[in-house]
């Protein structure tokens, strides 16, 4: 797993009320496949492969917002990306139980991401 420490700087500094929750998601990006990098763009993480992948929103507070930046091209079948803009699309996760039932299909999405990028 990737972990920059800038990112763990920014989050412990950044206390956010979901900070449990922004963590969680964060280990199951990772952790969905070890090339996966993650640096702060924009004041926000940002996960990256071959590219910026996505950002949280970290101005949400009632939830964990995850922007896909070019979430349009993942062709995501689980629902689990939000939107019908020319480029982003967004994942949201409630809390803790949320994050668990979404768990398989944000490292879907994460690794059709990868496969994409990989194909060039």
């Amino acid at each position: 797993m990737n972990k920059n420490p800038d990112v763990e700087s920014y989050l412990q500094e950044k206390n956010h009320p979901l900070d449990k929750e922004i963590r969680k998601v964060r280990h199951i990006i990772l952790n969905a496949h070890p090339e996966i990098e993650e640096a702060i763009k924009w004041n926000s993480p940002t996960f990256i492969y071959k590219g910026n992948m996505a950002s949280y929103f970290m101005n949400a507070k009632k939830h964990v917002s995850l922007m896909f930046h070019k979430g349009a091209l993942i062709g995501d079948k689980s629902g689990i990306l939000e939107g019908d803009g020319k480029e982003a699309r967004t994942a949201k996760f409630k809390d803790m139980n949320d994050i668990e039932e979404k768990k398989e299909q944000l490292t879907k999405v994460v690794l059709q991401w990868v496969a994409m990028r990989d194909k060039g």
